[in-house]
């Protein structure tokens, strides 16, 4: 999940640091279950080694708060921001992102030192109110990486022939489907849209700006297993007409034939491998795939604005299924329209009317990324429960599918 730069109004310092230590905390539950091992694997380039994450959002901390906000504080190690800088350029040179599967050393040990180390220095900044912003900052940036930790770490496992288990069985059993209504209709008219001035939003969800909506509805529920299946024993993953031309070269140059993490019968979860739930939303699907599937259902993918007008319609942003501490993430089926799995949209990534990227290195993250990647709205099972927003802009390249992705159908009325 991208980085990005921040709007905020100051908050109250102890509410502030509250939510800092919770955040610090909930990242170090997260890795408990792993060995040394786990920790420093790294199984593609998308992804990185969970120590990696835990360091990264130390290194922010270290970088933009701390650095230039407490005098004499000193870095942990001078050797280290190359070590871990993701890509700010501002910031310097930094190792291939394609290796850091390579650092045995520091060693997970050493890495949690240093978020001791950092935690502690930190509470002299959150009675500055100058530094409320970037505090805001730090913790949705932790609490993205919190979710690309898990779905890192389920992606390494994976590949393990023995399908090991993060957490145990007991902890993945799926709950009962919410039933939402069929579909969400809405007229035609004028949508306001983005991020308003109140609470903590990244750069790209402004400026709030009008735009036109035709009559449109919205599914009342996800796109499921079962569905999914439908789709498969109806040759989607071999008819042409049904996929865009670069889709239909990825499915025949990758040999797809269904979701990743998917064979007979079954999936692969934070628990190991699992009966898939045939009423549970289906998951890690690309934006190719969500396409096919919506062309095949006789459907579409909505755009963000269709999606965000509806949602502004008193769904809750914290509802759902979430991610409410650590524990196994799994997509189980929910009333609303947040929670199981980030929803594709047909809008392609781009800057808002006015739109400005905030000034200094912390403003690389969304301006710079405007360009071949498809936006996703909602939040996943992985996602920190009141992280997200309906003016959430979450974005990914179109064959990228190891996030908990999967899609909510639109069409025209």
């Amino acid at each position: 999940m991208p980085e990005a730069s921040v709007r905020t109004d100051p908050l109250e310092s102890a509410g502030l640091a509250a939510r800092f230590r919770a955040t610090r905390s909930l990242s170090e539950a997260l890795v408990e279950p792993l060995s040394e091992a786990d920790a420093t694997i790294q199984s593609m380039e998308d992804a990185s080694p969970a120590k990696w994450h835990l360091a990264h959002t130390t290194w922010f901390w270290e970088t933009f708060l701390l650095r230039d906000h407490a005098p004499g504080y000193r870095l942990f190690d001078g050797d280290w921001p190359f070590l871990f800088n993701s890509y700010y350029e501002a910031e310097g040179e930094r190792i291939l992102r394609k290796r850091r599967g390579l650092l045995s050393r520091p060693t997970l040990a050493e890495v949690l030192d240093w978020r001791r180390h950092v935690d502690e220095a930190m509470e002299r900044l959150f009675e500055d109110p100058a530094c409320a912003g970037l505090v805001e900052l730090g913790i949705a940036h932790e609490q993205q990486h919190q979710e690309l930790l898990l779905t890192d770490i389920k992606h390494a496992f994976s590949k393990n022939p023995l399908g090991p288990a993060m957490w145990p069985h007991g902890g993945c059993i799926p709950a009962e489907v919410s039933h939402a209504p069929e579909w969400y209709e809405h007229p035609s008219g004028i949508a306001m849209i983005g991020h308003e001035s109140e609470g903590f939003a990244f750069d790209n969800e402004g400026p709030r700006h009008r735009v036109l909506l035709e009559p449109f509805a919205l599914a009342g529920a996800l796109v499921t297993n079962a569905e999914w299946d439908a789709f498969i024993a109806d040759g989607g993953y071999g008819t042409a007409s049904l996929w865009l031309s670069d889709g239909w070269a990825w499915v025949q140059r990758m040999g797809i034939a269904a979701p990743l993490y998917w064979r007979d019968g079954e999936q692969f979860t934070h628990c190991g491998w699992a009966e898939r739930d045939p009423e549970a939303p289906v998951t890690h699907i690309s934006y190719y795939e969500a396409d096919a599937f919506a062309s095949w259902a006789g459907a579409r993918l909505p755009t963000e604005f269709e999606w965000e007008a509806v949602a502004a319609l008193g769904h809750d942003p914290a509802g759902g299924n979430q991610l409410d501490g650590a524990g196994p993430p799994l997509p189980k089926g929910s009333h609303g329209l947040f929670g199981d799995c980030w929803q594709f949209t047909r809008s392609g990534y781009l800057p808002y009317p006015r739109f400005k990227p905030a000034a200094g290195a912390v403003g690389e993250y969304n301006g710079k990324f405007m360009a071949g990647q498809w936006v996703l709205k909602g939040a996943s099972c992985a996602t920190v429960r009141g992280h997200s927003r309906a003016s959430y802009r979450n974005f990914f390249y179109p064959q990228q599918r190891w996030q908990f992705t999967g899609l909510r159908l639109a069409m025209d009325t």
